[in-house]
């Protein structure tokens, strides 16, 4: 028997998903991560800590995206794209108004890797970048001793379940099925999206194809507080 395919469908005002920002900057790729998807997948399970093995059983899972947009519907009844909501900048102030005399307020404020005051006070100003109004099918092959219980796990999560980051709540159901193949799981993505009134904006696939390829760092290779990576090449296709 061959392995199933999970569909999942990635659906929020908001969404982020960085692959390699740090710091003051985070970014965010079109499209969901690699470590992103693994990621969601370990909090429906409730696995926490490195999950080395976990993560070396689906390394070389090829893993499809494809993003879908609003449409609109005129006289002909043909629905066209419309153009995607630009990215949105999020300015944050991390430690600020906080009274360092105060004891409590004191340990919300940023201090040096030795514990003491910063120069400036502390303050850490960042920027964070989020996809508005995307929608994204995810189609995996799982090994058939684990599409099971992911499956179930993703219908009744472990732990709260975010498209990037926490501010980022699906707005649907993210389970769509385990099919027999890619292509019928493609099917049921195109019909979730046109009930949806979306259409497709462009296809991400593993490996190299006919299209942009690019280099992504964001296949898991451990999670936890010392997270590793290895890179991968994808091919973006657009309509």
């Amino acid at each position: 028997m061959s392995d199933p395919y999970l569909l999942m469908w990635l659906e929020a005002p908001l969404q982020s998903w960085g692959a390699d920002s740090r710091f003051g900057r985070r970014d965010s790729l079109d499209f969901p991560t690699r470590s992103g998807v693994l990621g969601l997948i370990c909090c429906a399970l409730g696995r926490g800590g490195t999950q080395r093995e976990w993560l070396a059983q689906l390394a070389d899972y090829p893993q499809r995206v494809t993003a879908y947009v609003r449409a609109q519907t005129f006289g002909d009844n043909k629905p066209v794209r419309v153009a995607r909501e630009p990215l949105l900048r999020d300015f944050h102030m991390v430690g600020s108004g906080y009274n360092d005399k105060d004891p409590w307020q004191s340990l919300l404020i940023p201090k040096t890797s030795e514990g003491k005051k910063a120069v400036g006070g502390g303050t850490k100003m960042t920027y964070r970048y989020y996809l508005q109004d995307m929608a994204y099918a995810i189609i995996l092959p799982l090994p058939t001793a684990e599409s099971d219980v992911i499956a179930e796990a993703l219908q009744n999560p472990c732990w709260d379940l975010y498209l990037g980051r926490k501010s980022c709540v699906p707005t649907d159901f993210i389970f769509r099925g385990l099919y027999e193949s890619g292509e019928t799981a493609e099917l049921a993505a195109d019909a979730i999206a046109s009930e949806k009134g979306r259409a497709v904006d462009f296809w991400v696939l593993s490996g190299e194809h006919e299209g942009e390829v690019i280099t992504l760092n964001d296949v898991p290779i451990q999670f936890g507080p010392h997270k590793q990576y290895r890179g991968r090449r994808v091919t973006v296709i657009t309509v």
